[in-house]
């Protein structure tokens, strides 16, 4: 199967939510949504799904057009933010109840949704009600109604978010293999950066409503095409500069004048906008890195990572450092740029040199 989406707008009340979406999800893959809160993921599935239709464009599923086909008519598992489980139903129940309107004999319903309940890890909890399982209990239910059926496209929107870390750990990494071998597309909605990169398969970036970018996962994230890709595909955000590219030389006033990497001695000479992940930052000194200054804003101390807010220039960077490291806000601070690891964006916004790896 596949589903497409051919020029597809939505807008409500003169507010643009979907501009000119042209994307074909193929069976088999597992396909990520990536975007900031209020990008248009949640209206694309909607959209998907028939529950709502677009101003402009088509969906078509398998070469029919189902623009117009309401979600009741279609093949279409969801599974949302929230816990979503019928409260006076045990969780077998709450598996069996789209199978029983679909008028599937007793003997097959019990054993599709013993077979999803094990699938997902809930077969021991069947006889329960919602209101007795944890709330990753409560999400692998709604999961398993949701996957029972074997639609053909079946859309997660944030199905972790209300998770703490470690239940939303364990599950992310169970979802890829849920749906290995099932013949349907996967659409998986996330605010996340991590969370793309972990599921793999393929990502779609949106912001405010249009596509910037789609592809493989690690290759969307690996060659940003914009500047927006690095502040949505990131977190935190890479941190962008305006340089100057002449001579061999990359400079910008007053703060940088180092010798171009090897990965951008074809550039031409012009104006670019520099750009370096936190983590290819550094407190100290080192071979190949160039050393910089900016003034503290806060310190972040998570765990083992200290995260040191800085403005340099007149932006706001991050660096991502190892280890705890105490600093105060206003101080002036030294930190270390590995331009190996840099990119280069040209005055059209789009990628012009990116590291090797």
């Amino acid at each position: 199967m596949s589903l497409i989406l051919e020029g597809v707008d939505r807008t409500v009340g003169g507010e643009v939510y979907l501009k000119d979406i042209n994307l074909t999800f193929e069976r088999g893959e597992f396909n990520v949504l990536l975007g900031l809160t209020e990008a248009g993921k949640t209206t694309m599935m909607r959209i998907m799904a028939g529950l709502e239709p677009p101003n402009r464009g088509r969906v078509v599923e398998d070469g029919q057009d189902v623009t117009r086909v309401p979600v009741r008519k279609r093949s279409v598992g969801m599974v949302y933010q929230q816990f979503i489980n019928y409260p006076s139903l045990s969780v077998y129940d709450n598996i069996a109840s789209p199978l029983k309107l679909a008028g599937i004999s007793k003997s097959e319903i019990d054993r599709l949704v013993r077979t999803e309940a094990e699938r997902l890890g809930i077969d021991h909890l069947i006889d329960r009600l919602p209101s007795e399982l944890s709330g990753g209990q409560q999400q692998r239910c709604a999961m398993a109604r949701a996957l029972v059926r074997d639609a053909k496209l079946v859309l997660l929107d944030e199905p972790l978010v209300n998770l703490d870390y470690k239940l939303r750990e364990g599950l992310r990494s169970e979802l890829r293999s849920l749906f290995a071998d099932r013949d349907t597309v996967v659409v998986y909605a996330t605010t996340e950066p991590e969370e793309a990169l972990v599921l793999g398969g393929k990502t779609t970036v949106l912001h405010e409503g249009r596509v910037i970018q789609n592809g493989v996962t690690a290759q969307c994230y690996r060659h940003p095409a914009s500047t927006t890709v690095t502040q949505v595909f990131a977190d935190p955000p890479m941190n962008l500069m305006p340089v100057t590219v002449g001579d061999g030389q990359v400079k910008a006033e007053g703060l940088l004048s180092a010798p171009l990497p090897a990965h951008m001695k074809d550039l031409a000479p012009g104006h670019y906008t520099l750009g370096v992940r936190p983590h290819h930052l550094f407190v100290n000194a080192g071979e190949g890195r160039v050393g910089l200054h900016g003034t503290v804003e806060v310190a972040e101390i998570a765990g083992s990572v200290t995260y040191v807010h800085l403005e340099v220039n007149g932006r706001d960077w991050v660096i991502e450092e190892r280890g705890v490291h105490q600093v105060h806000p206003g101080e002036r601070f030294e930190l270390f740029m590995d331009l190996n690891r840099a990119y280069a964006f040209d005055s059209a916004d789009q990628l012009a040199a990116a590291p090797d790896s």
